[in-house]
C-alpha cells in the first residue's frame, strides 16, 4: 500500500490540498524541451511514499540478455560506490542532515518521507567489496569507519578522497589495500550548518588536478533566508593539494551526482529541483556543468521560468540562467550518474545510467528505478529507457531505492540500494 497525506487528516483539511491536473508523467516530460505546466500551489503538496516491502525470492527486473545479482547485503545505508583499479568496490554508507523543521508541513513531509526509508542505523563507514576468486561472490570488510555521513568518493593516484557531509578528507591508498592505514586527513571543510541537503557528491577532473563537489541548498526555495544559502546550491572546484576552492557553477538546487564524460572530459551532473509547484513541476535534470554557469535556483527554473515565491527577484540572474540539457521528469530524485561503456551491449553502449531514488511529493510515485539516457554525438538523444525496474511492486510498495551507479572494469553496472541495504551488479550476457 502507499502511505498518503490524506490518510493523516480529516476531509476539511484535504480540500485545501493542491487540486486537479493529471499527475501521470508522459514522454513530453522528458528531454531537452519538456512541457512545463502552470505552477500549482496549495496549503500542502501531494505526498505519497510507497511502504517498504521484502524481495522474497524475487529480483529487480533487467532487460533480456542481462543478469542482476546482489553482491553485498546487510549494509548500513549504502549511497555511492567507487570501483578501484583492481576491481575492488568501495561503498559509502551513511545518512546525514538534521535540519530543524520550520512549519507544520515540514513535520508532515518528514514523517511521510521516513515511511519509505530503512530503519537501519547510518553506517558512517566505507565497506570494501572484493571478488577474491573471480567466482562472482564478493567478500565484505570495513575499509574505514567513524566517518560523518560519507557520500562522494574519488581516487587520484594514491589518494582516496571522501566527501563527508562536513568536509572532504583524504586517505592514503595502495592498490589491493583492504583497510585504511590510519585516520583521514582533512582537505577542506564543506558547508554543513543546517544541512537541509546534506549529500556531497564528488568526482575528480579528468586530469586529476581538481575535485568537483556538489553542495545542495539549505531549503526548498529560500525559506530560511538567503543568508543560509551562502556557498550553497553550487558545484565547487577544489585543489586537493591545498584545499583551496571556488564556485565552479551556481544555481543548482541539489547536485546529487557528478561524472566526467570520457570522450570530452566534460563535467555532468544530475540535479534535484524544487518542490511544491505541483506533481509535474519542476523537472529534475541531467546537464553539463559549465564553468561560471548559473542554473537558475532560486530565482527561476528551466532557464527563464520565474519562481514567484522568491522575493526579491533578480531579473538579471534570471536572464543569465542556463537551460539544463535534459529533463528526467519531475520528482524522480536522481541520485546516481555513470557513463556507459561498450561492454554493456549495443543498446546501452553510449549514454548514461541514472539511479532514480523515487518521489515523495506526488500521488502517483515516479522514479524508483535505474534508467538509461541514450547519447548521440556526445549529447542526450531520445527518451530515457527503463533499465532496472521492479523496485515498485504491484501493491504500491517499494522493495528498494536506487542511489549511486557506476561501471566496473568488466563493464558491469554497480547499483547501491539504500532501502534493501544492498549493492546490485548487472552484467551483459549477450543475446540469446
Amino acid at each position: 500500500m502507499k502511505l498518503k497525506l490524506t490518510s493523516l487528516f480529516a476531509a476539511p483539511l484535504s480540500v485545501l490540498l493542491v487540486a486537479g491536473g493529471a499527475s501521470a508523467q508522459s514522454e513530453q516530460d522528458y528531454g531537452p524541451n519538456p512541457d512545463l505546466p502552470e505552477p500549482q500551489r496549495g496549503l500542502l503538496p501531494d505526498m505519497t511514499v510507497p511502504e517498504p516491502a521484502e524481495w522474497g525470492d524475487q529480483l529487480p527486473i533487467v532487460p533480456d540478455g542481462y543478469t542482476i545479482t546482489a553482491i553485498a547485503t546487510d549494509l548500513q545505508i549504502p549511497r555511492q560506490t567507487l570501483v578501484l583499479p583492481n576491481g575492488d568496490i568501495l561503498v559509502a554508507e551513511g545518512s546525514g542532515g538534521n535540519a530543524p523543521k520550520l512549519k507544520p508541513k515540514d513535520f508532515i513531509a518528514g514523517y511521510i518521507k521516513s515511511q519509505g526509508t530503512t530503519a537501519v542505523e547510518s553506517g558512517n563507514r566505507l565497506t570494501l567489496l572484493r571478488d577474491e576468486n573471480g567466482d562472482g561472490n564478493y567478500e565484505q570488510s570495513v575499509f574505514a569507519d567513524d566517518l560523518n555521513a560519507p557520500y562522494g568518493l574519488a581516487l587520484i593516484d594514491n589518494n582516496l578522497y571522501v566527501a563527508n557531509q562536513d568536509a572532504v578528507v583524504r586517505f592514503d591508498y595502495e592498490e589491493g589495500q583492504t583497510e585504511a592505514s590510519g585516520p583521514p586527513e582533512e582537505v577542506t571543510q564543506l558547508p554543513s550548518e543546517i544541512n537541509h541537503h546534506w549529500t556531497k557528491a564528488m568526482t575528480a577532473s579528468a586530469d586529476g588536478r581538481f575535485l568537483f563537489v556538489g553542495i545542495g541548498s539549505n531549503s526548498n526555495i529560500t525559506e530560511r533566508g538567503m543568508a543560509a544559502e551562502v556557498n550553497r546550491a553550487e558545484v565547487w572546484q577544489i585543489d586537493p593539494g591545498s584545499g583551496a576552492h571556488r564556485p565552479y557553477a551556481t544555481g543548482l538546487r541539489n547536485p546529487t551526482a557528478l561524472a566526467i564524460q570520457p570522450e570530452t572530459d566534460q563535467l555532468w551532473a544530475v540535479v534535484n529541483e524544487r518542490d511544491e509547484l505541483g506533481p509535474n513541476l519542476v523537472p529534475d535534470y541531467l546537464t553539463t556543468v559549465q564553468q561560471g554557469g548559473f542554473y537558475g535556483w532560486p530565482y527561476s527554473y528551466w532557464g527563464q521560468h520565474v519562481d514567484s515565491r522568491v522575493r526579491p527577484q533578480k531579473p538579471d540572474k534570471v536572464e543569465s540562467a542556463i537551460v539544463p540539457d535534459y529533463s528526467l521528469g519531475s520528482h524522480v530524485a536522481p541520485l546516481g550518474l555513470a557513463f556507459s561503456t561498450p561492454e554493456m551491449g549495443d543498446d546501452f553502449a553510449e549514454g548514461v545510467f541514472i539511479g532514480e531514488h523515487g518521489s515523495w511529493n506526488r500521488n502517483d510515485p515516479v522514479g524508483y528505478k535505474v534508467v538509461f539516457v541514450p547519447f548521440s554525438n556526445g549529447e542526450p538523444d531520445g527518451n530515457p529507457i527503463d533499465f532496472v525496474t521492479g523496485f515498485l511492486n504491484g501493491d504500491d510498495q517499494t522493495r528498494g531505492r536506487p542511489v549511486g551507479v557506476t561501471i566496473d572494469p568488466d563493464g558491469a553496472l554497480i547499483i547501491a540500494d539504500d532501502l534493501t541495504n544492498a549493492v546490485w551488479r548487472v552484467t551483459y550476457e549477450g543475446d540469446e
